[in-house]
């Protein structure tokens, strides 16, 4: 599936399914160079793809909510928010979207609308998130959800680059407070 960037498509947040389509889209995205070494594990074979959405098939889950990003029936990303902290209101938010989906908005819509949800019906007041400094894409991203740039943390995450060497990037971080308002962006609905 090709999307083109100017293309609002009708899309929805839904709960992750164990089925052959949803493990299908987690196997392609994770395919990608760029999400290749987002994981622990690599996510290449369907076992490896199961024990990542493991987590997020518990509709019990009080740690951490996620969604998948739905178009036409196929997950083209995820949201979630991780770290769930009752006792002060905080949670951490991640995102990614399928290489095909991506320049669409869908990712900003859907980090919105989890926000939306996070800071509505489940009660929480801070959200956090970062980014490298060297991701414009989702500097982009968080800034649509409304998120607002803290700060930078100095060689906080650490990646493999080609040759296999060790190196750090500093990283961007923001938040998106209950009483900030709404996202610049349209939230995506959430859907069954």
């Amino acid at each position: 599936m090709n999307l083109p960037a100017h293309a609002l498509p009708p899309a929805c947040l839904r709960p992750w399914k164990d089925t052959e389509a949803d493990i299908d889209s987690i196997l392609t995205a994770f395919e990608a160079d760029d999400m290749a070494g987002q994981c622990a594990e690599p996510i290449n074979s369907v076992a490896a793809a199961r024990r990542w959405l493991e987590p997020w098939l518990d509709p019990i889950n009080e740690t951490a909510v996620a969604f998948a990003i739905d178009v036409d029936g196929l997950a083209v990303g995820h949201v979630m928010a991780s770290a769930i902290d009752r006792r002060h209101d905080t949670a951490w938010v991640s995102y990614w979207v399928s290489s095909a989906a991506r320049g669409t908005g869908l990712a900003s819509r859907a980090t919105a609308a989890l926000a939306d949800h996070c800071l509505g019906p489940l009660g929480l007041f801070r959200l956090e998130l970062a980014y490298r400094v060297n991701n414009p894409s989702s500097a982009s991203v968080a800034r649509n959800a409304g998120f607002q740039v803290e700060g930078v943390e100095r060689a906080k995450l650490r990646y493999l680059n080609e040759a296999g060497k060790p190196v750090r990037f500093d990283v961007e971080t923001c938040a998106r407070l209950g009483s900030d308002g709404p996202a610049p962006a349209v939230p995506l609905p959430i859907c069954e």
